[in-house]
């Protein structure tokens, strides 16, 4: 097991944050590529709209990357963990798997949305605001 120390992932300039803090204006700039919206479009406006109305909502980085070393740091989260997860202002916990429109869900990320609807959790696959919406409102699974 390699372990990487909090200034290891600053001097290689990773990009690991959740954005705590990221301004709601920042995360309108994303622009269409074609007729298709981008799923990262999809989940700032996602990020946005939960925000907007109470919810406390991360993004989560799954992978691995090569370090220039040549080591591998893991971000520790399980293969499928969802694209967003958070709480709502009742503390109930939530998870979404961002896809447009043509996006396909992986079988590692059909298993983990089971598995935290069976722990209570509210989870689901969302190509859209109000899909997410839905899914952080106990309306759709």
């Amino acid at each position: 097991m390699v372990t990487v120390t909090f200034a290891e992932i600053m001097a290689e300039k990773l990009d690991m944050t959740v954005f705590f803090s990221l301004p709601l204006s920042k995360l309108r700039t994303v622009t269409n590529r074609g007729n298709m919206e981008s799923e990262q479009k999809i989940q700032n406006d996602i990020r946005v709209a939960l925000s907007e109305t109470g919810n406390l909502v991360f993004r989560a980085n799954v992978g691995k990357v090569r370090m220039s070393d040549g080591r591998w740091f893991d971000t520790g989260l399980p293969k499928g963990f969802s694209d967003l997860f958070g709480f709502r202002s009742d503390g109930q916990i939530f998870f979404i798997e961002v896809k447009n429109q043509k996006g396909r869900v992986r079988p590692e990320q059909k298993i983990f949305l089971e598995r935290a609807k069976s722990q209570g959790a509210l989870a689901g696959v969302a190509r859209s605001v109000e899909d997410a919406l839905g899914i952080v409102n106990g309306k759709q699974n």
